[in-house]
């Protein structure tokens, strides 16, 4: 990784352009940079920039867009990387309907780890399709996926199971959940204790993907990252959560941004580093251990 300088993009209509003041650094991202998930860049000439959060001010509205927004507002985006398009950039253009206003009581490095982030974990809770009452296991609780899926979850009346290590068990229980277990590969039959039937649903953050289907009951919806997509057993089924399908759905941003503010939704830094240290960031997400998210300022 290191530091170009890029041509200044333009907004042309429908599209918003952002001065980037702090971009979130997420495992999509180091991924990106790896070479794990390249093949859909492969179709763009270098320079790549990974980067799919941002938050900071308008600088620019293409002409015709339809938007309330005006120069100046703070506002928070989801980007969708491509070549040279990503959130690591003092500038950036983005759809109008990819971004919402920041929270108003939350700085630009708090709320760009909130809209990819934040809406990660909302579709997830929707493919489950529960129902306040329902119960739903969480994995990878104390991460900053985890972590919204338990407030969303508790914001939707559900009754939360979560994983945590002995170190992390305070804040899982801080952030919500209804009863805390320890992490590992047995969890779902800790869950399965606690709730002889199986959880009505589950939201795998930590990957534990087939490993899971022993929490849930028959009948119920894993929901999963990296687009893991099986066939299940007992009549479960997974459900892959695909947020770049869903980038221009500002009504759930906007929602995103509501909770935020009252402070049902808990904006988690985990560091701040300058952008001329991204690679340092990466190094340091890649070493694990890392609770909430690690951010780049420009």
């Amino acid at each position: 990784m290191e530091v170009l300088e890029l041509p200044v993009p333009e907004a042309g209509p429908g599209q918003v352009r952002i001065r980037v003041r702090a971009a979130a650094v997420n495992p999509t991202d180091t991924m990106l940079r790896n070479g794990a998930v390249i093949s859909a860049w492969r179709q763009k000439e270098p320079p790549y920039v990974p980067g799919m959060e941002a938050a900071g001010t308008v600088e620019q509205i293409g002409m015709g867009t339809r938007t309330d927004l005006r120069v100046g507002d703070r506002v928070m985006a989801v980007i969708v990387p491509v070549g040279s398009h990503g959130a690591y950039a003092e500038q950036i253009v983005v759809p109008a309907d990819s971004l919402a206003r920041s929270p108003a009581n939350a700085s630009d490095v708090e709320a760009a780890t909130l809209p990819m982030n934040g809406l990660t974990a909302r579709l997830a809770l929707d493919d489950l399709r529960l129902r306040p009452g329902d119960t739903v296991a969480v994995t990878g609780a104390a991460g900053a996926v985890g972590g919204y899926v338990i407030e969303l979850a508790k914001a939707d009346g559900l009754r939360v199971f979560a994983d945590a290590a002995p170190k992390d068990e305070a804040l899982v229980r801080g952030l919500g959940a209804d009863v805390v277990l320890p992490r590992g590969d047995d969890f779902p039959l800790r869950v399965r204790a606690e709730v002889p039937g199986g959880v009505d649903g589950a939201v795998d953050t930590a990957l534990l993907e087939r490993r899971l289907l022993p929490a849930v009951r028959d009948g119920g919806r894993i929901a999963t990252l990296r687009r893991f997509e099986e066939e299940g057993e007992r009549d479960v089924t997974f459900h892959p959560v695909v947020v770049s399908e869903h980038a221009r759905e500002a009504d759930k941003l906007e929602r995103l941004r509501r909770q935020a503010e009252v402070g049902l939704l808990t904006l988690r830094v985990a560091e701040v580093l300058p952008a001329r240290e991204a690679a340092e960031a990466h190094r340091r997400l890649e070493e694990g251990g890392v609770r909430g998210r690690l951010v780049l300022t420009f």
